[in-house]
C-alpha cells in the first residue's frame, strides 16, 4: 500500500471535522463572536445556578426531615383516656 493509497482513505471523523470547519468559515466574524460570547456567558453563569441548586436541595432535605418529625410527634395517641 503506497502513500497515495493511505492518504486517500480518510476516517469518517476526519471528514466530519473538515465539513464542520468549512461551515464555520462561511459564518461572518460577528456571528462567530456572538456565539463565542454566548458560550462564555453560559459557562460563567452555570456556577451560580449550580450553587443555587445545591442550596435548594439542602433546604428540601431539611424540610423533609422537619416534616417527618413534626408529623410523628404531633399525632401521639393518648392512652390514659378510657373509652366507654
Amino acid at each position: 500500500m503506497g502513500k497515495k493509497d493511505a492518504s486517500a482513505t480518510k476516517l469518517p471523523v476526519d471528514q466530519y471535522r473538515k465539513q464542520i470547519g468549512k461551515q464555520d468559515y462561511k459564518k461572518t466574524k460577528t456571528a462567530l463572536k456572538a456565539t463565542r460570547l454566548k458560550a462564555e456567558a453560559k459557562k460563567n453563569s452555570s456556577g451560580f445556578r449550580d450553587a443555587f441548586l445545591v442550596i435548594a436541595a439542602i433546604l428540601l432535605f431539611v424540610l423533609c426531615v422537619y416534616a417527618f418529625f413534626y408529623l410523628n410527634l404531633s399525632t401521639e395517641i393518648n392512652l390514659d383516656v378510657d373509652v366507654d
